[in-house]
């Protein structure tokens, strides 16, 4: 059964390219539709913004009548976007793709991501959810700076053919090999009616800190790298966190089957936190390497580990779930990106950074011990429910 995720894995890993491939060709976008880089730059905001409203407030609603339809016509509209993007006159257009393809790309993750649990027994279902992480982190990794060497030889435009492209592909897979999907079941009531479960909270503000404090601080990896004697090891840095997010997420999945997410999740965080404070007093080119490595693999691993830590209990809930919490980790790098360039711009240096990311992580691993604590909470409940 696990091999019917696949289709949807091709898909995340156009998403995981989207998301994140505009950073590196900005410069050259804004000279193409004669802007600042500043003005091309919200078009990443309104990615993310997108992504965060439509996820949270459409992908229930998506899927509802069939989830093969619902799928293909997200993808359909994430394709179209980006195309429109590739195409782009000026900044209007550019900036209106950018808000329909995010909208696309967030009913698409959490709907991709609840199929994948529905098309497989329970005891698969962190290997099934883990794989749609694998395409999203595979999409980042590989994908990223593929599309930016391409825009470097050949133009920014080709490298949103690129992200079409690989659309366009994971749209005729799902078509054509994905075969029948079993309906995505729903609980009665409003998306946002998952936040009054106090797990769900926690592990949307669990999701939060994840991206603010792993994404976020990917972000700024050269500069930390030059401020600490080892810019020579700077892309280097780069392929090395990107192989650890890909073996995390690749295999976590039976680890979160056969032990469980509520002992996996302060595991998790707190060998981020341990990444973070190696770098922040470790400037040697192997400790570096080896809590780079750490930092990406359990960044990553965490994502599928808080799905099916919330939605376990909650199967029918999935959707909505999945929503808050993507929509949650992926604000969250936009926040630490932002609190980076803020810190910089007020004296503190590059190399500090890990630091401030350190101290934020503490409040995860603090977080990941509570949705443990009430995810044990909610196993029991509904084991004294099914025994009367």
């Amino acid at each position: 059964m696990i091999r019917k995720v696949w289709p949807l894995v091709v898909a995340a890993v156009s998403l995981g390219i989207d998301a994140y491939v505009l950073a590196g060709v900005l410069p050259q976008i804004a000279e193409s539709l004669a802007t600042t880089v500043g003005g091309i730059g919200l078009g990443v905001t309104a990615f993310t913004g997108a992504y965060a409203v439509a996820g949270t407030t459409l992908s229930k609603r998506a899927g509802a009548r069939s989830t093969k339809a619902g799928l293909l016509i997200s993808l359909g509209v994430f394709n179209v976007a980006n195309l429109i993007t590739a195409l782009s006159p000026n900044l209007g257009v550019f900036l209106g793709s950018r808000v329909l393809a995010g909208a696309g790309a967030g009913v698409l993750t959490a709907l991709a991501t609840a199929a994948a649990a529905s098309l497989v027994s329970s005891d698969q279902r962190g290997r099934a959810m883990a794989l749609v992480t694998f395409g999203l982190s595979t999409g980042t990794v590989a994908g990223v700076p593929i599309g930016m060497l391409i825009g470097e030889q050949i133009g920014w435009r080709w490298t949103m053919g690129l992200v079409v492209a690989v659309g366009v592909v994971s749209m005729a897979a799902l078509a054509f090999r994905g075969g029948s999907m079993p309906p995505i079941p729903n609980e009665p009531g409003s998306g946002a009616a998952v936040l009054k479960s106090p797990q769900v909270a926690f592990g949307v503000a669990l999701a939060f800190v994840f991206g603010v404090t792993s994404l976020g601080l990917y972000t700024y990896m050269l500069p930390m790298a030059e401020d600490r004697g080892l810019g020579a090891w700077g892309f280097a840095l780069i392929w090395v966190w990107g192989i650890g997010g890909v073996a995390g997420s690749m295999f976590i999945g039976r680890p979160i089957d056969a032990f469980g997410t509520n002992r996996l999740l302060p595991i998790l965080a707190a060998a981020l936190l341990a990444s973070f404070v190696v770098i922040t007093f470790l400037p040697q080119p192997a400790a570096w390497l080896i809590a780079v490595l750490v930092w990406g693999a359990t960044g990553w691993a965490s994502v599928p580990t808080v799905q099916v830590a919330l939605t376990s209990t909650r199967p029918a809930a999935t959707t909505s779930i999945v929503a808050f919490q993507m929509a949650a980790m992926y604000l969250g790098s936009a926040v630490g990106s932002a609190l980076g360039t803020a810190l910089l711009g007020s004296g503190t240096t590059a190399g500090s950074l890990p630091m401030w990311a350190a101290g934020a992580q503490i409040l995860a691993v603090v977080l990941a011990i509570a949705v443990g604590v009430l995810g044990r909470k909610a196993v029991r409940a509904s084991a004294a429910v099914d025994s009367r």
